[in-house]
C-alpha cells in the first residue's frame, strides 16, 4: 500500500466531502431547513456551529475509511470503479440513513429523499476522486 497516496486521497476526499456538504446543506437545502416544520427538528444554529468540530472529526474518520476500504478492493478499472464504489456506499449508508431520519425525526419525506439523492451524488463524486488519485498512484509506482 502506498501510504503517501493513501494520505493524499484521504485529504482530497475530506476536502471534497466538506465542500459538497456545505453546498448541499448550506446552499441547496438552506431554504428547506428554514421552514418552521423542519427547523423544529434541529438544534439552534449557534449550538450546531459550536459543535461543528465534532462533525469535522467524524468526516475525517469517514474519509479515511472511505478511501481505505476502496483501496482494499481496488481493481485498477478506472474512474467507473470509483463511480460503482460511490453507488455502493450511497446505497449502504445514504439510503438507510435517509429512511431512518425520516422515521425518527419530524422531517418531511421530501427532505429525506433529497438527503438520499444529494448524498448519493456526493458519494459518487468521492468515489471518482479516490479512483482518480489511486489510479495515478498505481501507475506511478509501477
Amino acid at each position: 500500500m502506498n501510504t503517501k497516496k493513501l494520505i493524499i486521497a484521504v485529504l482530497a476526499v475530506f476536502v471534497l466531502l466538506e465542500v459538497t456538504g456545505y453546498l448541499i446543506h448550506s446552499v441547496i437545502l438552506a431554504s428547506t431547513y428554514m421552514q418552521e416544520t423542519v427547523s423544529k427538528a434541529f438544534r439552534p444554529m449557534a449550538e450546531m456551529q459550536a459543535k461543528m468540530w465534532r462533525m469535522w472529526i467524524a468526516d475525517f474518520v469517514f474519509s479515511f475509511f472511505f478511501v481505505f476500504i476502496f483501496t482494499k478492493g481496488y481493481q485498477n478499472k478506472g474512474i467507473m470503479e470509483g463511480v460503482r464504489y460511490g453507488v455502493y456506499i450511497a446505497l449502504f449508508m445514504n439510503f438507510m440513513s435517509a429512511v431512518a431520519q425520516n422515521v425518527i425525526y419530524p422531517v418531511p419525506f421530501s427532505l429525506a429523499l433529497q438527503w438520499f439523492i444529494y448524498g448519493s451524488i456526493q458519494m459518487v463524486l468521492l468515489g471518482v476522486v479516490a479512483a482518480f488519485i489511486y489510479k495515478h498512484a498505481v501507475a506511478k509506482s509501477a
